[in-house]
């Protein structure tokens, strides 16, 4: 599938990595069809990527593996919510987080409280919303990555 980009321009994605978002994202129900896409220049293994819509050039989400700013992330989710995603098994799961982007890089948040989560084995995503207290919508991603440097 060929799809125009704001950010990448023309990308070619292979019809198997296209992934399908029956309930499109909250706020964004009428989109179905993204790519996960990265800038080939920093490498495959980039922590930030981007959620590309295949049928909005301007709609890219920043997203991140939890395990780049989290040691331990744990979504609670009630089964009934991934039967929309094919009902995937604990391996068949990618959890990515949504960033909020900021010009100030010390005030880039993940939300932690509503993960993109993807059946890598039938490719169909959705963003829930998890059942965690604990978890913020607006985690501050900065103070994060300073205190695991610390850390080490």
């Amino acid at each position: 599938m060929v799809a125009q980009t704001r950010l990448f321009g023309e990308i070619t994605i292979e019809d198997d990595k296209v992934l399908e978002f029956p309930n499109g994202i909250i706020g964004i129900e009428d989109k179905h069809k993204y790519a996960i896409v990265y800038d080939i220049d920093r490498g495959e293994d980039t922590a930030v990527r981007w959620l590309q819509s295949m049928e909005d050039p301007y709609l890219a989400l920043p997203v991140l593996e939890p395990h780049a700013i989290l040691d331990e992330y744990n979504p609670m989710i009630e089964d009934a919510l991934l039967e929309v995603l094919d009902s995937p098994a604990d391996e068949d799961i990618v959890v990515l987080l949504t960033l909020i982007v900021s010009s100030d890089v010390t005030k880039v948040t993940a939300n932690l409280k509503a993960p993109i989560i993807i059946n890598s084995r039938t490719c169909k995503g959705g963003q829930i919303i998890v059942e965690n207290a604990d978890y913020e919508s607006k985690f501050n991603v900065y103070d994060a990555i300073q205190k695991r440097k610390a850390g080490e």
